[in-house]
């Protein structure tokens, strides 16, 4: 059974950090382009972090550069997204995708919620 599960998420202060995890099974995320969106209550999903395949080459939103850091470890079938210095406006469902030709993979869902 393919699939994709993120874990990570919580109640953070303004300016605290979290990691967020995106774990793989039943299939390896070796070759996949990885995603991480968000979705914040009213608001369309936007992306917020990709790696390559490879793991060689890094974008982010606007929003998130500076502060959101997206790593794997294929070994261990893994994405990661180091959040920090994060903000109210962080807050939403963040969803971590995998893409490799016609495969499109979804995780459920961890909730982030920065407030003081």
């Amino acid at each position: 059974q393919v699939q994709l599960v993120e874990s990570g998420g919580g109640l953070v202060q303004p300016g605290g950090s979290l990691r967020l995890s995106c774990a793989a099974s039943g299939f390896t995320l070796r070759g996949f382009v990885m995603n991480w969106f968000r979705q914040a209550p009213g608001k369309e999903r936007e992306l917020v972090a990709r790696i390559s395949g490879s793991g060689s080459t890094t974008n982010y939103a606007d929003s998130a550069k500076g502060r959101f850091t997206i790593s794997r470890d294929d070994d261990k079938n893994t994405v990661y997204l180091q959040m920090n210095n994060l903000k109210p406006e962080d807050t939403a469902v963040y969803y971590c995708n995998a893409l490799n030709l016609g495969w499109d993979y979804w995780g459920q869902g961890t909730q982030v919620t920065v407030s003081s």
